[in-house]
């Protein structure tokens, strides 16, 4: 892709942020796209549109030649509000001819263990079920010669401004204050996590191979260990101890009658109570590209965290 390229960016979560910041370091035109329009900052044009709406979605998407979804409802909302978010996307890549490039996870599988892109989508959680059909949905787009469409799947991911997440703002703000830090599920299994800016750049290679689109791919993590592990490879980097509590099942449901997404977590505690770990071998041979490695994604992580904590503070 050239550098005048235009690349579409829907949402402006983490990872939205993320890879549109990537793209601007490739030299790359970048819009983001969002309910509000919010200013993005240096180098990133903003644009406002309902992306549950695929006339405005079709609209703010002209003239790009890539569009990454990255929008996503509230947790406890997927049932019912992402399959018009992917549908809008669908129609906005079929309306403008650009690679749609979807930013999906690993629910599909409903599954522990090792997983790998041959693995059935046959989860029977709710929102398992509903990343499997929208997995299923963005294939057959490309399939009937509708739009061109790619998955990239991502494990758990974290880094700076990563707040909601297995390694957000509940693991770091304990670790780094020295309390009690809550962990849903067994802390001595192993668990593939991954790196935001890794996986930024990974997506950004997905829209840029075009022998990868219509396809799946399990996009890179860091080696697998334990949370445990990661507490102490972070102890080791200057954390403070940390005391792991498990945290029942029971108890996020009746959090969940106040936090919608705490109670949510129910359903996909499978993924930390076994081994979980992605197998992304296709992406690093036909693909390839680095990743940071635990030192660095931790020692950065921490740092702005910590960053996070100091500013509280004042």
């Amino acid at each position: 892709m050239s550098g005048q390229a235009h690349a579409i960016v829907l949402g402006a979560g983490p990872m939205g942020r993320a890879i549109a910041a990537a793209l601007v370091a490739q030299g790359q035109r970048v819009t983001v796209v969002t309910r509000d329009g919010r200013p993005m900052g240096p180098g990133i044009a903003s644009a406002k549109a309902d992306l549950a709406r695929a006339d405005q979605t079709i609209a703010a998407c002209q003239g790009g030649d890539t569009i990454f979804q990255c929008a996503a409802p509230p947790y406890h909302a997927w049932a019912e509000a992402f399959a018009p978010l992917q549908d809008a996307a669908i129609a906005a890549a079929a309306a403008t001819g650009a690679v749609l490039v979807a930013v999906e996870n690993l629910y599909g599988y409903g599954v522990a263990g090792t997983l790998s892109e041959d693995a059935a989508l046959a989860a029977t959680t709710r929102k398992g079920a509903v990343r499997a059909q929208l997995s299923k949905a963005l294939l057959a787009a490309h399939a009937a010669g509708r739009a061109r469409t790619v998955a990239g799947r991502a494990t758990d991911f974290f880094g700076p401004a990563v707040h909601m997440a297995a390694l957000g703002e509940r693991f770091w703000t304990p670790l780094l204050t020295g309390k009690t830090l809550d962990w849903v599920g067994d802390p001595d299994v192993l668990h593939s996590f991954a790196y935001l800016p890794d996986l930024a750049t990974a997506y950004i290679a997905l829209a840029q191979t075009p022998a990868a689109h219509g396809r799946s791919w399990h996009l890179p993590a860091l080696p697998p260990i334990s949370l445990l592990d990661i507490v102490a490879k972070a102890r080791a980097a200057g954390a403070p101890p940390a005391r792991i509590r498990q945290t029942p099942s029971w108890l996020l449901r009746a959090i969940g009658l106040f936090q919608p997404a705490a109670g949510e977590l129910v359903e996909m505690r499978y993924m930390f109570d076994a081994p979980f770990i992605i197998d992304h071998s296709r992406f690093d041979r036909e693909i390839g590209g680095g990743i940071a490695g635990w030192d660095t994604a931790l020692a950065e992580t921490g740092a702005w965290w910590q960053q996070e904590i100091d500013q509280a503070k004042r």
